[in-house]
């Protein structure tokens, strides 16, 4: 079975589970074996976004930092249309940095290196606290 298959299966159990919220995958689940450009930001592709494989690369090396406990992808509202459609892998809203609190202020060092690779990347978008989604589900 593809990784898009895989994903495809998980997007529907998870959307079975709890039909009132968006799905929200592991980094790794939503980005391996993807090479679709536009399920991501694509009014930036072309625009200064990166490539899929490097926007993983850059998120992957966030999710490896020591002070961060997950990075999860958050589905857009249409990302259903690759049932339909085998050209096309799931349509992506957001990204979700899961940190552990401690001792120091972590939000700001959240916000530094999370900046830092969103520059990187092309400015694609903004960091917010706390997460889009109150309710994200997950594997």
């Amino acid at each position: 079975m593809s990784s898009r298959q895989h994903l495809l299966d998980l997007l529907e159990r998870l959307d079975a589970r709890d039909p009132d919220h968006l799905p929200v995958v592991p980094l790794a689940a939503y980005f391996e074996g993807n090479d679709f450009e536009e399920c991501i930001a694509p009014n930036q592709w072309g625009y200064g976004r990166p490539p899929i494989a490097e926007l993983y690369a850059r998120l992957a090396a966030i999710a490896a930092k020591p002070e961060v406990e997950g990075v999860y992808v958050g589905l857009h509202q249409d990302w259903g249309s690759a049932l339909e459609d085998d050209s096309e892998w799931p349509a992506a809203e957001n990204v979700h940095v899961l940190t552990a609190p401690t001792p120091q202020p972590w939000k700001a060092g959240c916000r530094d290196w999370s900046a830092t690779a969103l520059a990187k990347a092309g400015r694609m978008g903004s960091i917010s606290m706390p997460p889009y989604h109150p309710k994200a589900i997950a594997y």
